[in-house]
């Protein structure tokens, strides 16, 4: 060092840069597993807000709209001569229609992956805690690449089919639902159809409670495949389906794994929907986006085509390895992907900062169907692998019945744009679904 200073300047972030090169592009390997990413690079308690109430801690829009109950509440009237009594918040309906499946709740558990964090015994507690709940669960891309299939009789444990085993175990009737993702390299492995033909998921086709969702993009990297931090050996078994790099330096034995994003046009995207819908008529059809400034488009083509529910996972969306820029700098807050979006043509679900009820309500009111849980769901698991997300959960539906009910509104499919103000003011960015010249 020759003692240059540079103040006003991010000195040391470009000195480790010099020193570790390409390493310094993603967050530290030795986090890896046991460390969830989102905004920031940092994974911590931060990325999920501090305090009670205060929103998730993301600093998009969405988190600086306030619940605005109004004065006169004719639905409250409509309630309370239903009832014969003063309703209370226990009488607010949180059952939802999510995505062709029955939700005892307006929520889902969202995807988490390969990842070592994502595809361990956490994953499989979530999934259980996900059953009990009555909320669908979506299991995300190459599990099967990464971590093989096992069918019954086998005697290699399959990642995957131990969490459908550990829903199934676990789901209500007539309420859920499982999702499985497929990306480029999962069509390689026939994914779908190795479930479909499973006799394992026959319950779940049965009951209508399958899914296969068509990611096209997560929230955490925008316009990039997955990524995982893997060991020599396993890079090398990996090497033959993945793109394998030396990203932490020559002396480090990690290697990064990457996958590819795939590449859609609006005609691909029908295309593929089309084909899924045909080749597998019993399975709901989903997909995923991530947070591009096309959104509305992409959404409008996937509803369109008949797609049964549409993702939108927000820039402040987590738990997947990521060059911290893309963590950071690149994709839309997910408030001005569902101000884009505006009165959704179909069943909108959302993912990205959700852990408490008021952020879930404010994405609700501007038309989500559901909200997504994955860093908030891993934490709660991590603290309680038998009840935490159980826990989570109650949490969020009782601010969600107490917010609902202040509105004046006693079903969570009932609230809308009315029920938000942007302190901001009444600009273009803060007036999803409003009449063209209103104010929030």
């Amino acid at each position: 060092m020759t003692g240059l200073a540079a103040p006003g300047f991010p000195e040391e972030a470009v000195r480790a840069r010099a020193r570790r090169g390409t390493a310094e592009v993603f967050p530290d390997p030795a986090a890896y597993g046991t460390r969830l990413f989102g905004p920031n690079g940092t994974g911590t308690a931060s990325d999920f807000g501090s305090g009670s109430g205060s929103g998730s801690g993301s600093g998009d829009a969405l988190d600086r709209a306030r619940v605005v109950p109004p004065v006169f509440m004719p639905e409250r009237l409509e309630k309370l001569i239903d009832l014969a009594r003063e309703p209370e918040f226990t009488d607010v309906d949180l059952t939802t229609r999510t995505g062709g499946f029955t939700a005892l709740l307006p929520l889902y558990l969202s995807a988490f992956g390969s990842t070592r964090a994502g595809s361990g015994d956490l994953a499989v507690h979530a999934s259980r805690q996900a059953a009990r709940l009555g909320i669908p669960m979506v299991i995300g891309e190459n599990m099967i690449p990464v971590h093989g299939y096992r069918r019954a009789g086998d005697a290699t444990r399959s990642a995957l089919l131990a969490r459908v085993e550990a829903y199934l175990d676990a789901a209500p009737d007539g309420a859920g639902g499982i999702v499985v993702q497929q990306s480029t390299e999962d069509a390689d492995s026939e994914v779908w159809n190795l479930l479909y033909s499973d006799p394992g998921t026959r319950p779940l086709l049965e009951t209508g409670r399958l899914a296969f969702e068509l990611k096209t993009g997560q929230g955490a990297k925008p316009g990039l495949g997955g990524m995982t931090v893997v060991d020599r050996a396993e890079a090398e078994q990996l090497a033959r389906r993945f793109t394998v790099r030396e990203a932490f330096g020559p002396e480090d034995g990690r290697r990064l794994r990457c996958a590819t994003p795939g590449t859609f046009t609006d005609e691909i995207l029908r295309q593929q929907l089309r084909f899924m819908r045909n080749n597998f008529p019993r399975a709901r059809t989903w997909v995923k986006f991530h947070p591009g400034r096309d959104i509305a488009h992409a959404a409008r083509t996937a509803w369109e085509a008949g797609a049964d529910a549409v993702t939108v996972d927000g820039a402040e969306g987590g738990t997947g390895w990521a060059p911290g820029v893309f963590l950071d700098q690149v994709g839309l807050p997910l408030g001005e992907c569902l101000r884009r979006i505006g009165p959704p043509a179909g069943c909108l679900l959302a993912s990205g900062g959700m852990w408490e009820g008021g952020r879930v309500l404010r994405a609700l009111a501007l038309g989500a169907t559901a909200a997504g849980l994955g860093r908030a769901a891993l934490v709660a698991v991590d603290e309680d692998p038998e009840h935490g997300l159980e826990r989570l959960v109650e949490s969020i539906a009782l601010e969600l019945r107490l917010l609902v009910s202040a509105l004046g509104k006693y079903a969570v499919t009932a609230l809308g744009p009315e029920d938000l103000w942007w302190p901001d003011g009444p600009h273009a960015g803060h007036t999803a679904g409003l009449p063209v010249g209103a104010t929030p």
